[in-house]
């Protein structure tokens, strides 16, 4: 969260700087100074700021040690719940990553469930102004550059279907990013662990979309169930 997205929410908010500063224990003074950006606001403070002020999740710090964690289907299920996505809304809770942070996560995994599968595209076009510079980073790092242009080529689509151009723009420029980076080695997205016969099946019948980032997958966007944003 920077200075200036912390004065953003404290504004929205309608509350004084005093006011802002005395919910977070720390001094008005130390507040103003945050605020203008000649302190950084301390990883803590910024998580809490996000939930006293109701900031957006995109303003959670990021963590360079982020994708060292282990983020099975369940954790996944329940940060995608957190983060508002109307497939698991049932689980409710309140956000604790950055949705960049946990979907770069998710995107490591060897397997996932197939309805956390597709929650990403969701989560990318829900929050497409997330931090993509970091993500593009960190997907190139670890390879996984194929599985994110897909999901950001499939979150597109969904921005494309409720008429977010800029959404949809946004979404477009990364892609084209990631696909100046695009890897040759066939993937698949988080489904590691299917058979030979499902492999070769989906070579054949997989979309267009799916063969370009050479992946094993039969996601389409119109067969998304929970897209909206």
């Amino acid at each position: 969260m920077t200075g200036e997205e912390l004065k953003a929410a404290r504004e929205r908010k309608g509350w004084t700087q005093q006011q802002a500063a005395k919910r977070l224990g720390v001094t008005q003074a130390y507040f103003s100074m945050m605020e203008s950006g000649r302190r950084v606001l301390p990883a803590r403070l910024a998580r809490a700021a996000v939930r006293l002020l109701e900031a957006s999740p995109v303003t959670l710090p990021l963590r360079l040690e982020a994708l060292g964690e282990p983020f099975n289907s369940d954790k996944v299920r329940n940060e995608l719940a957190a983060l508002g996505y109307p497939g698991f809304a049932y689980l409710g809770g309140k956000a604790r990553h950055n949705p960049a942070e946990v979907l770069a996560n998710a995107l490591k995994e060897a397997n996932l469930d197939s309805r956390v599968v597709e929650g990403l595209p969701w989560l990318a076009a829900r929050y497409a102004d997330m931090d993509w510079d970091w993500l593009v980073q960190n997907a190139k790092l670890n390879d996984l550059q194929n599985r994110l242009g897909f999901v950001a080529t499939m979150a597109k689509q969904v921005a494309e279907k409720h008429e977010d151009g800029a959404r949809a723009r946004r979404l477009q420029e990364y892609a084209g990013v990631l696909d100046r980076a695009r890897l040759v080695k066939e993937d698949t997205l988080c489904h590691e662990s299917i058979t030979q016969v499902e492999r070769n099946w989906l070579r054949v019948n997989r979309p267009e979309e799916a063969k370009h980032w050479n992946l094993l997958t039969d996601m389409r966007a119109q067969n998304l169930t929970h897209a909206e944003l």
